[in-house]
């Protein structure tokens, strides 16, 4: 089977063949994230947290990957947070997109599993700072970052980075301020219908 990675070899192969390049900046930009995702996505297998399970549907498009959240009692147990049983029991699917222009742009990660979380929109969107192109706190996206990076921080949205303080689902973060075992109550239900 074809891979990303014996492909770029046999790349590599040919230009040392070539006499003149006419890749246009485009391709060079598709390459340069191509050659860096290669590399990154070692990294990544080989560091993923246990809650957490990457699949790629096609093996050559690293730039197209699903990451599986799976919040486990024993590993929530570690975080020193009161609410940091909210999410275990569920599975909570991640798509990500690594744009063209990576790693100079942050991938496009959307949760695909309906869920009730203060940091994550009911329709996937996801409120991780990482994530962020420009941040006034500079805890936005940088080159220097990496798509171990993201899925550390995506797992981390059900543990030590759950935010109430900053919501993006304003709703679900005043519910756990009204009533904190009614929201757990709905996160529970919500595991039950949509995440299981």
């Amino acid at each position: 089977m074809l891979t990303l990675a014996s492909k770029l070899k046999r790349d590599d192969g040919l230009k040392g063949s070539r006499t003149s390049a006419t890749a246009s900046d485009s391709t060079r930009r598709v390459s340069v994230r191509d050659r860096l995702l290669v590399k990154e996505v070692a990294e990544l297998e080989a560091n993923l947290p246990c809650t957490c399970k990457v699949h790629f549907p096609d093996p050559n498009k690293l730039h197209c990957f699903q990451l599986t959240v799976s919040p486990e009692f024993f590993v929530l147990f570690c975080v020193f947070l009161i609410d940091e049983g909210y999410y275990q029991g569920g599975k909570f699917q991640f798509e990500t997109e690594v744009p063209d222009a990576y790693n100079m742009v942050p991938p496009k990660v959307r949760c695909l599993t309906r869920i009730w979380h203060p940091n994550i929109t009911e329709t996937g969107e996801i409120c991780l700072s990482l994530l962020r192109e420009h941040s006034i706190d500079g805890t936005g996206w940088a080159p220097t970052r990496t798509l171990k990076d993201v899925v550390w921080g995506l797992n981390s949205l059900f543990t030590d980075l759950l935010n109430f303080d900053d919501p993006l689902n304003i709703e679900a973060a005043e519910h756990h301020l009204r009533d904190k075992e009614d929201f757990r109550n709905k996160v529970e239900d919500y595991i039950k219908r949509y995440a299981r």
